[in-house]
Formats: C-alpha cells, structure tokens, sequence
C-alpha cells in the first residue's frame, strides 16, 4: 500500500522524497552542496556578463556576445539548479543562493574597480552565517 501510494504520486508530477543509501547520503550531499556552490559561481558569472552588456551600445555586436554569453550561462544554471533541487531540500538550496552576495562583492573589486568596505564585508559575513546556520539547523532541512 504504501509503494502504491509513492507511486500515484509519481504519476501525478509530485516528487517523492527519497532515503539515502546507507553510508552514502552524506557524501552525495556534499556533492549535491558542491554542484549547487558552482551554479551559484555561474550565476555570479552571468551578472559580470550582464553588467558588461550593460555598457555597451543596444543590440552591438559587443552586447550581443555579452547578452549570449549571459544567456548560455542561465541556461546552463537552470538545467543544473533542477539537479541539485532533486538532491537537496529545496528550501536549504534556495537558502544558499544568499551566497552570490559574496561572489558579487568579489566580481565587483575585480571587473568593476569597485570598493571593499567594513560594512560591505561585515554584510557578506553575516549572509554566509546565516546561509551556515540555515544549512545545519534540523528546522531547515539542511547537512544536520
């Protein structure tokens, strides 16, 4: 009975969550955070791009490359976003999104010439603890 309800779920488009293999869940969880910190790095990519794009002129063939090359990476983040969300509690994957905030500061000083300051790192250090915390408290769904 209770496969047969697993299935009626599965035939109506509903996930079902499954247990991790014994002695193995955590390492595929590790992966699975490992993917998902890449995605993230290729969003932060494609804002570079998008900000690059930004600066050119409507529909140049600099802004087209640009704009291509920000689609090709959402695209490739989109398909990669849908791998992780299979392993991981959605709300402990999205959670984790916070972290661009630090690849944006760090893309920013070194594509931008932007400035690091006290209140922008302190911010950044509080979005990691949270995204930490969040990660590893049981009410999240997270590593815990």
């Amino acid at each position: 009975l209770r496969n047969q309800r697993k299935c009626d779920r599965l035939s109506r488009g509903r996930s079902v969550s499954r247990a991790p293999a014994a002695g193995g869940g955590n390492r595929m969880r590790k992966k699975a955070y490992f993917l998902l910190h890449m995605l993230l790095l290729l969003y932060a990519a494609s804002t570079v791009l998008s900000k690059l794009a930004a600066g050119e002129e409507f529909l140049s063939p600099r802004f087209l490359l640009y704009y291509g090359g920000v689609l090709a990476l959402l695209a490739v983040y989109a398909l990669g976003w849908q791998q992780v969300i299979k392993r991981l509690p959605l709300t402990a994957a999205y959670a984790s999104k916070a972290v661009t905030v630090v690849w944006g500061l760090a893309a920013g000083m070194i594509f931008f010439g932007e400035q690091l300051t006290a209140g922008k790192v302190l911010g950044a250090v509080m979005v990691i603890a949270g995204v930490v915390l969040f990660a590893f408290s049981e009410e999240g769904g997270g590593a815990a």
